[in-house]
């Protein structure tokens, strides 16, 4: 099945990592990692992105990166393509330096970016290379609490700014809040997001980036599927489903319909909400109020079963 493009709009922000190919080195000394410092300001200068945070670790590097109006492709292809030429003519190698696919998230900068800045520092700490992340020299950490310079490339003004408008209060609040995510192990959610592999955010936030990329959403099943599925196994109409009210058993049958479109990477809860004619925040509790009880309740369980089948929905997802 063939991958499925990456979602790209001008100010689109990603969690980029780019591996050595077949888990190999790619930067083998200091002088690499400076060399790799000059291509990307070339590069931000050249293409018009922001750099949030880096951190060049030896088989891989972590960036926090948000285009302008060039695509991510593009920008990655010249960083890479420029930076294998280096490390090949230094090191009289050939072939291939990194893996063919970088991985790259997209993510709901307003909820998560400082979330990942901090992740992306701390990567070093998580790997047991150093204790603290100020001990790490080749992360953007010691450029957002002042205790180097900044490269010319490197962002930091946004992030420091959600902490505090003046600049010595944003820098104590930014340590606090990586010392805070200290003990953090490996976060899936920062690798394989929370749609399709490609993004990380809430249903809203997908919505507008599917709209923004002009792209729609694809889907194995659709909601029309999901709503007779669900009416057969409760012996409701649709017009009972769609009723006002909490009576039962509509109330479960419209919780249960709301947990299989969450466990859907295409189906969105906001399309739901607004076939029922519900609030889309009351169908979230909903879906996670019956999560809990498909463990729980036998009866439950076997309709759970029984329309996850039906609609051929891996049940291990409640």
């Amino acid at each position: 099945m063939p991958r499925k493009p990456r979602l790209h709009y001008p100010g689109a922000v990603y969690h980029v990592i780019l591996r050595g190919n077949s888990g190999q080195d790619v930067f083998f000394d200091a002088g690499d990692r400076t060399r790799f410092f000059l291509l990307m300001q070339e590069s931000v200068e050249r293409f018009g992105y922001r750099v949030h945070a880096f951190c060049l670790m030896t088989t891989h590097l972590h960036l926090a990166l948000q285009v302008g109006d060039i695509p991510l492709s593009r920008i990655m292809q010249n960083v890479g393509f420029r930076y294998t030429q280096f490390i090949n003519r230094k090191y009289h190698r050939t072939g291939h330096l990194f893996q063919g696919r970088y991985k790259a998230l997209l993510i709901d900068a307003d909820s998560y970016l400082l979330e990942l800045i901090r992740y992306i520092h701390l990567n070093p700490v998580r790997a047991g290379m150093v204790r603290s992340p100020e001990e790490y020299p080749w992360s953007s950490h010691s450029s957002y609490d002042g205790a180097v310079p900044r490269p010319p490339w490197l962002t930091v003004d946004w992030a420091l700014a959600q902490f505090a408008g003046e600049a010595d209060t944003a820098v104590e609040r930014y340590q606090t809040f990586v010392a805070d995510g200290l003990g953090e192990g490996h976060r899936k959610d920062f690798h394989s997001g929370s749609f399709e592999g490609r993004a990380l955010g809430d249903d809203s936030f997908i919505d507008q980036a599917l709209l923004k990329a002009e792209e729609k959403r694809v889907s194995d099943i659709a909601l029309n599927q999901v709503i007779a599925s669900v009416c057969l196994i409760y012996q409701l109409t649709t017009a009972e489903l769609r009723a006002a009210g909490k009576a039962q058993p509509a109330a479960e049958a419209r919780a249960v319909a709301a947990l299989l479109v969450r466990n859907s990477d295409s189906l969105s809860l906001i399309e739901l909400a607004g076939f029922l004619k519900r609030d889309l925040s009351g169908l979230s509790h909903a879906a996670r109020r019956i999560e809990r009880r498909v463990k729980t309740d036998g009866l439950l369980g076997a309709k759970w079963q029984e329309v996850s089948e039906n609609l051929r929905i891996s049940v291990c997802q409640a």
